[in-house]
């Protein structure tokens, strides 16, 4: 399912890019593979979120970084209901999406560290299953 808004696909690709470079910042590592992981994980998205992802610009949000992260939370769980108001099965592929891209950006250099986990969690946390 595809045709979401300008503003819905903006929240979207809040909560997928700044959901990867949550975890991509959380410790140091290797910043090119990780983004290059992130981004070919990119592929396992419900096509039309994908769509909507890949329409324009990644933004996120301004401030701290904790205001950040909130962002990214935020965008996060508004996006799951968002998805969902168009396909249950779609927001639970969505969801599963978004962890799996997160977990390839987290163990690109071969190992995932506890900051990463912890961001993980909360990532989890945000799209509802954790």
């Amino acid at each position: 399912m595809g045709g979401y808004t300008d503003g819905e696909s903006r929240t979207l690709r809040t909560a997928v890019y700044g959901a990867m470079v949550l975890v991509s910042v959380a410790e140091e590592g290797a910043l090119d593979q990780e983004s290059h992981a992130g981004i070919r994980a990119m592929a396992v998205l419900p096509p039309g979120v994908r769509e909507a992802v890949d329409s324009g610009a990644p933004e996120l949000p301004a401030g701290s970084p904790a205001d950040v992260e909130d962002g990214v939370l935020a965008a996060l769980r508004e996006s799951v209901a968002l998805v969902a108001g168009r396909s249950a099965v779609e927001a639970d592929d969505f969801a599963a999406a978004v962890v799996a891209m997160c977990e390839r950006v987290a163990s690109a250099d071969g190992h995932v560290g506890r900051a990463e986990s912890a961001v993980l969690g909360r990532v989890r946390v945000a799209l509802g299953l954790g």
